[in-house]
């Protein structure tokens, strides 16, 4: 991942099962300027039993009587045109990642596609064989949390680090893991590699979509502080906004849906951004970090020339003679500033002139740091 923002457009499912619309949404993705675009790459008959209902925001109206694994199957792609894909992002110059779910899934964008990181969606927190091939991959993972509670996120990063140590021959492969087994490698798990670094946690509301009073977004930063890791944000709200808040809350990774067509038939189209607020979208998130900048507070340069301008210098408002006391009524404040600064108005007040004045006269501080 490169400095600054990391930004996944989310083309998920929204291809409805053509491969044609699947590479378009990459040209698109890639002309707005996103880094990577995502897709999901699943099996109807490895996710959900013939009986799984439809969730509500994926039924089409109140009559839709299709199960999940109906409306599943209508979505899949097939190996040959993940590799399409892959290929397609990489003539767009922009990097090519899908959520796995299921282990050979993984096995397959891992070592056939080559992905560059491993992407956990939220609901398969705990689906504990996912997480630990997730891990054993030795690639960067990230991980999202819709609908988890914290001791949930714990258990998944634990599972995470069980497959880390695999990988790395510090566990055996095919090893039961207990949770005493689970306590070493969570123990050990930096021995390796910076897994805070490694695993990028990322809040999320599984709601499509997600009304703003359920998106929570300082529960990031709880993330961040309890466990210690690099966070992001999975953005199911309407339009740019709470992405770009979380990134002005920390956020290193962000991810959000897009789609040609929000009125579109499918489970996320409502939820994504039309091809217009996508490219608004990244443009937004890119000027966060210049925005924000550093912590440091100082003029900075292209101010500098105002400061003359619209600061105040001391001014006398009457005639002073040399040697007079000078009293409140003698000065003034007024623009510009080329004079003795208005911080100075009280070391001036009561003290005798050193030379005369008058009225509208500019008081300069003399090299010896006395008006003049």
């Amino acid at each position: 991942m490169t400095e600054g923002v990391f930004v996944i457009a989310e083309a998920g499912v929204n291809h409805n099962g053509s491969l044609a619309t699947a590479k378009e949404l990459i040209d698109l993705a890639a002309s707005a300027g996103a880094d990577a675009v995502k897709f999901q790459t699943f099996s109807a008959d490895n996710l959900a039993l013939e009986s799984a209902a439809l969730a509500d925001y994926q039924r089409t109206s109140d009559e839709d009587s299709r199960s999940q694994h109906d409306l599943l199957r209508q979505l899949e792609l097939s190996q040959d045109e993940f590799r399409e894909l892959r290929d397609r992002c990489d003539a767009q110059g922009i990097q090519f990642l899908s959520t796995a779910f299921d282990v050979a899934g993984l096995d397959f964008l891992v070592s056939e596609l080559g992905i560059p990181m491993v992407k956990i969606a939220s609901g398969d927190l705990t689906f504990a064989p996912l997480l630990v091939a997730a891990g054993r991959t030795g690639l960067p993972v990230i991980l999202s949390t819709g609908m988890a509670e914290m001791p949930e996120i714990e258990r998944a990063l634990r599972f995470i680090a069980a497959g880390v140590a695999q990988a790395k021959g510090s566990l055996e492969r095919g090893s039961r893991l207990t949770d005493d087994v689970l306590d070493q490698t969570w123990q050990a798990r930096h021995e390796h590699l910076d897994f805070a670094q490694h695993v990028t946690i990322l809040h999320c509301t599984t709601e499509y979509p997600a009304a703003d009073e359920h998106l929570n977004l300082r529960a990031m930063q709880t993330i961040a502080s309890t466990f210690g890791h690099r966070v992001g944000y999975s953005d199911h709200s309407l339009g740019s906004l709470a992405s770009v808040l979380a990134v002005g809350l920390g956020a290193a990774v962000v991810e959000k849906h897009f789609t040609f067509d929000v009125d579109a038939e499918g489970p996320d189209h409502a939820a994504s951004l039309d091809p217009d607020g996508l490219r608004d979208y990244v443009a937004a998130l890119r000027r966060v970090p210049v925005l924000l900048g550093s912590e440091e507070k100082r003029c900075q340069p292209v101010e500098e020339g105002n400061r003359a301008v619209v600061r105040r210098s001391l001014v006398v408002t009457a005639d002073i003679a040399e040697g007079q006391i000078v009293a409140e009524s003698d000065l003034a404040c007024f623009r510009p500033a080329s004079g003795r600064t208005s911080f100075d108005f009280w070391d001036v007040v009561g003290a005798p002139a050193t030379r005369a004045y008058r009225r509208g006269d500019l008081i300069y501080r003399s090299p010896e740091g006395e008006e003049s």
